[in-house]
């Protein structure tokens, strides 16, 4: 199963929207419910005082993520270093993707980003294992100055996505202002999914172009990891071993 890290300020009583854990309940989900501290504040003293209230709060999430048909567990961390530790617990979970919490209700229509140099292929693949057999359609949106490449580029996503029974539609903004064109796009859906820009994750999920839009687009950001090498490596180990393990004819 594909997995979500949903970061959360749990001691500030960050939550999620009703409808978050219905849009993943086809995804494995961890909760990470963090707490930034004081420079000069140990992390254990922290959790001597906190860490009951913490976990009973997230233990609360995880039945909502249950209840609404999905999988999840949770994870407590006392940090000085909010953007380090949630890039950490990403990669120790093997997260494939981030989600942005935001008010919605339930999910009828996503907005899918493919601007920028993103992994088309990945961002697709895991809007097709989100949506599943769910009556969620999908606008496919790429920002461009390219119009002919973009029209190929957009065409040929919203085929792969069409041929695994999904509502597929598409919005190409040409000579536009890449965020302003999204922010746009956003008010008439209600999610986003977009994908991890290089170098870092951290530096656009945390920052002011993802803030800005989960802002104002007021619903879920759902950002799609780019795959490491280590997460490419192991899947390849992965499949070696498969391969070894079966007859040969």
């Amino acid at each position: 199963m594909t997995r979500v890290l949903v970061p959360l300020a749990i001691l500030e009583g960050e939550s999620v929207s009703t409808g978050l854990p219905t849009l993943l309940a086809t995804m494995d989900v961890t909760v990470l419910g963090y707490h930034v501290l004081p420079e000069q504040t140990p992390p254990d003293q922290a959790r001597l005082q906190y860490e009951d209230r913490a976990n009973a709060a997230l233990t609360d999430l995880v039945e909502a993520f249950e209840a609404a048909g999905g999988s999840a567990d949770h994870r407590l961390v006392f940090t000085h270093d909010r953007e380090r530790t949630v890039d950490r617990v990403a990669d120790e979970a093997a997260a494939d993707a981030y989600a942005i919490t935001g008010a919605t209700g339930s999910v009828d229509r996503l907005l899918v980003s493919l601007t920028g140099d993103v992994a088309v292929d990945r961002i697709t693949a895991f809007v097709a294992e989100l949506v599943g057999d769910r009556e969620i359609g999908v606008t496919l949106f790429l920002a461009t100055d390219d119009e002919p490449g973009g029209r190929e580029s957009i065409a040929a996503a919203a085929d792969s996505l069409a041929e695994r029974g999904l509502d597929v539609e598409t919005t190409l903004a040409v000579d536009e202002p890449p965020l302003e064109a999204l922010v746009e796009a956003a008010t008439s859906h209600d999610a986003i999914v977009m994908g991890e820009r290089s170098p870092s994750l951290r530096s656009f999920l945390l920052g002011e172009e993802a803030e800005r839009i989960a802002a104002e687009a007021v619903g879920p950001v759902i950002v799609v990891r780019e795959e490491s090498d280590d997460a490419a490596a192991t899947r390849e180990q992965g499949m070696d071993a498969d391969r070894a393990s079966q007859p040969e004819d």
